[in-house]
């Protein structure tokens, strides 16, 4: 397997890349997003001030609320004419996180994502079945384009559909699936269900991401198909899958791409830097990102930095958590205030709601619980169920159940209001 010469370089080297590359990225933000511009000013610092890589901790963060304040283009660093695609994450209706992407950002991207397969045992001679879902969201589109860099045979079926895609895992023989992990249970469940062995296809490696996942379900996947099960992690904000990779020798956590995407890990209340080995919340700098730099971003996701290990590059662990109230569901990002959003534009219901969240067989299960505002004829409820269920599902992209109460029948808070019961955590 040859490797790119910077995931062996020495630190040093790489250290010296970063800071070259840190440079422009700032100077670049700087100079053509008014967003970035003002903020830097506000916090009283220039481009210019990055000396060292420590320097970084002097800059602001950039955070989710920054983005959708910029819908659409706002945070853009070129001209639109450059910009040959974008994407956009699931937000808040009308307003959901949007990224831009040149020509090079894309070639950089399929670039990580090729790094991503090789690292996780793939080679040019495979055929890749990818089940992300394709359009907006960065998993499908991002997975092809880093599959076909590699010289992968790229089976694009994108998501659901489940017994198409046991037929063509079947009738294709892929070698590597990209997927969700939990999507990936329910194959192997219409698997058992056609009376498919799993062990007698040519399936040997799955690269799993989108969402959380435990070392428990790795090891269910690999009893249950016979394959290497490894994570790939990453965000439509900083650039989509490829922004960190388990490599297949070791699978002890995401090598993180570094001379592209700068890593800290701070304190999540505070805002501190925190040393390596210590937990706190990710955040990421773009390198060399040209469309839409990204400086600071606060992903929110909670882990630690770790050392190379198959890379010279860092580790990050397993995600244990965020420090913000963003649910994953199926692979979608969900806010609570997303579907509150959609509970008030129905003006026959009350802003009381409960979110519950299970895991039925190897799939997560969302109910809504909500109440009702005014007296409605019992004729009506269910029309107004539909409706409901159909606007979640519509801008924020998740099925789920809706539950009509009765007025007082959600418990009150004295305090900050309950709105989620995660069951999936028991």
């Amino acid at each position: 397997m040859t490797l790119d010469p910077i995931e062996t370089a020495s630190v040093d080297a790489l250290r010296n890349l970063q800071l070259e590359r840190m440079q422009w990225s700032l100077r670049h933000a700087y100079d053509n997003v008014a967003h970035y511009r003002a903020a830097f000013d506000a916090h009283g610092v220039h481009p210019d001030d990055l000396k060292t890589l420590e320097d970084l901790a002097l800059f602001p963060f950039t955070g989710k609320a920054d983005l959708r304040a910029n819908y659409p283009f706002g945070m853009f660093a070129i001209p639109m004419e450059q910009v040959v695609r974008i994407h956009a994450s699931s937000g808040t209706t009308g307003k959901p996180t949007v990224v831009g992407y040149t020509q090079k950002d894309i070639d950089t991207w399929a670039e990580v994502v090729a790094r991503s397969i090789r690292a996780a045992g793939g080679t040019r001679a495979d055929k890749v079945h990818v089940s992300y879902g394709y359009g907006l969201f960065t998993g499908g589109l991002g997975a092809h384009y880093g599959a076909e860099k590699l010289g992968c045979t790229v089976i694009p079926m994108s998501g659901g559909q489940t017994e198409k895609q046991v037929q063509l895992i079947r009738d294709f023989d892929p070698d590597i699936i990209m997927v969700t992990p939990s999507y990936m249970l329910n194959i192997a469940d219409e698997m058992d269900r056609q009376g498919i062995d799993p062990h007698e296809l040519s399936l040997r490696l799955g690269i799993f991401g989108a969402e959380p996942w435990t070392q428990a379900m790795r090891m269910e996947i690999e009893t249950r198909l016979g394959i290497d099960a490894v994570d790939i992690y990453g965000l439509s904000e900083v650039m989509g899958p490829g922004v960190a990779q388990e490599c297949l020798e070791t699978k002890d956590g995401p090598t993180i791409w570094e001379d592209h995407f700068y890593p800290e890990i701070i304190d999540p209340e505070t805002g501190a830097v925190l040393p390596d080995g210590q937990e706190g919340e990710l955040v990421f700098t773009s390198l060399s990102k040209e469309a839409m730099p990204v400086i600071r971003y606060r992903t929110r996701d909670l882990t630690r930095l770790l050392p190379g290990s198959a890379r010279t590059m860092r580790r990050m662990d397993k995600i244990t958590g965020r420090s913000d109230d963003m649910l994953i569901v199926r692979g979608v990002n969900v806010f609570p205030t997303q579907i509150e959003e959609h509970i008030l534009a129905l003006g026959s219901l009350s802003p009381h709601y409960l979110i519950e969240l299970e895991r039925r067989g190897n799939l997560d299960h969302m109910t809504v619980n909500v109440e009702l505002a005014t007296a409605t004829a019992a004729s009506e409820i269910d029309s107004i169920a539909t409706a409901l269920q159909h606007r979640i599902k519509a801008h924020v992209g998740v099925s789920c159940l809706i539950k009509i109460l009765g007025d007082g029948s959600i418990r009150r808070s004295e305090g900050k209001a309950i709105r989620v019961v995660d069951h999936r955590k028991a």
